[in-house]
């Protein structure tokens, strides 16, 4: 039975019990939850792909690329790694502080809000359920209402398989959204867009609740003299139509220089027609927008600039062809708001430094792009773009990296998670100092003189 916003206190009640109780401070405890979390991902598999399907139109490889594969990367690593990462961790003791020992203690954060994203329904709920359960949190799951099916088979699946006493899922939409964030919870962590980011931050600071937001921006991608364009035209178009472009790391708009541009956009249409086939409308392997209000949005940017490859759309499967456009305003809609589809805008830039002002001229985003073979403009893009993440010669590959923290950066989010620092995030580090008996430090004491003025400013 659906859990309705009236239960939500006793929900978070019981949540809480099981907290206090200890139940979730055990490291096998919590090892065996991680282990039933990536059983549930392998025994259905099918029943994923089915929902992602209906939502998005996924195709198969895409789930297990897109969804799958970073959790399970995910789940082993933490589990390789929980021993360690709850283990006291040893700081330096300085003189004055003799005899003594310092150490940071983790310890869980205690009941946690996770609020995934319709755009990868599984990963986004299920991907902070990892670092909660290694550090140790009890957690309710808020699943987005608008990828219907895939929201459903979360809601059914979890309660099968993790422990009831500890992890609980909440369906709904706006009002038990609502009703959750009024709760007092120890941590939140939501993903999605920047206006509803907001909200959240609002309404945790009422509790002082510290929050974890991954919101996504404007990722650029700059291409510059050196790049080799066969292949970073085939990584932007594999990274820009990876779920229909509605990733929050995708390349947002792509910076060129004149020489390139040309060339650029012939090999863009070269590997569009590569992956996708001349009548890419049609193709298995190309996912949908996920409802017509996105789609209405993202067909209104197409009128924006000129279309140099693609334009095409069918209303009645929502689909949106990948699309490139050149000679834009430069009050364009587009250029303003996050995509999150297959548009791509192309800009002309000078040189690197001409890119890197355009960069820095907007909100920093969560990811950042440069191909490029010159090192001295590597060096440049990393000296002066701030943004959550880089790849250099690549789009979206430093997911596959547990040890990367991952998170946005001002507009883009706030908090970090994967691997360690997903960890440490929904963890509290509870520093410690313990203290010896003997000998005492006797010039700390009144009264004071000048003489202990002196030696303190030796040993302190």
């Amino acid at each position: 039975m659906p859990i309705e916003p009236s239960q939500y206190p006793n929900l978070i009640a019981e949540l809480r019990a099981t907290f206090d109780s200890g139940l979730t401070r055990d490291l096998a405890w919590r090892d065996q939850q991680l282990a039933r979390l990536n059983a549930l991902l392998e025994d259905h598999e099918d029943q994923i792909a089915e929902a992602l399907g209906h939502d998005l139109a996924k195709p198969k490889q895409e789930v297990f690329l897109g969804e799958l594969a970073l959790l399970y990367s995910e789940i082993k690593y933490a589990r390789k790694n929980l021993k360690k990462w709850a283990k006291p961790r040893r700081v330096r003791t300085p003189l004055a502080g003799q005899p003594g020992k310092s150490f940071v203690v983790p310890e869980p954060a205690g009941v946690v809000l996770i609020i995934g994203a319709w755009n990868y329904p599984i990963q986004l709920i299920l991907g902070p359920l990892i670092p909660a359960i290694a550090a140790g949190n009890c957690a309710v799951l808020k699943p987005s209402e608008v990828a219907t099916k895939t929201a459903h088979l979360v809601a059914s699946l979890v309660p099968a398989y993790l422990d009831e006493r500890a992890y609980r899922v909440v369906e709904g939409a706006v009002e038990e959204t609502t009703a959750l964030l009024a709760e007092k919870f120890d941590h939140i962590f939501y993903t999605g867009g920047s206006a509803v980011g907001r909200v959240v931050m609002r309404a945790a600071s009422e509790h002082l609740t510290p929050v974890t937001l991954e919101l996504g921006g404007k990722s650029p991608c700059v291409v510059d003299d050196s790049a080799d364009l066969k292949s970073a035209a085939r990584r932007i178009i594999w990274g820009k139509c990876l779920n229909a472009g509605q990733t929050c790391i995708a390349p947002d708009y792509v910076l060129v220089t004149p020489k390139q541009k040309a060339p650029l956009i012939e090999a863009l249409k070269s590997e569009l027609d590569r992956m996708y086939g001349t009548d890419r409308l049609a193709s298995a392997d190309y996912c949908k927008i996920i409802n017509e209000r996105h789609f209405d949005r993202l067909l209104a940017y197409v009128d924006e600039g000129q279309v140099a490859i693609g334009g095409a759309s069918d209303r009645s499967i929502l689909k949106i062809e990948p699309t490139v456009l050149t000679d834009l305003k430069s009050d364009a809609e587009c250029m303003r708001e996050e995509i999150f589809g297959p548009i791509l805008p192309m800009i002309e830039v000078a040189n690197i430094e001409a890119a890197v002002d355009h960069i820095k001229a907007g909100d920093k985003p969560l990811a950042a792009y440069l191909f490029t073979g010159n090192a001295s403009h590597e060096k440049h893009f990393l000296d002066h773009i701030s943004t959550g993440n880089v790849c250099i010669n690549d789009v979206l590959m430093f997911m596959l990296v547990p040890d990367l923290p991952f998170g946005g950066v001002g507009n883009s989010g706030m908090g970090q998670y994967h691997g360690q620092a997903g960890f440490d995030q929904l963890s509290h580090l509870k520093a410690v100092m313990h203290r010896g008996r003997f000998p005492e430090i006797w010039i700390r004491f009144a009264p004071y003189s000048d003489f202990k003025t002196r030696l303190l400013k030796i040993f302190g």
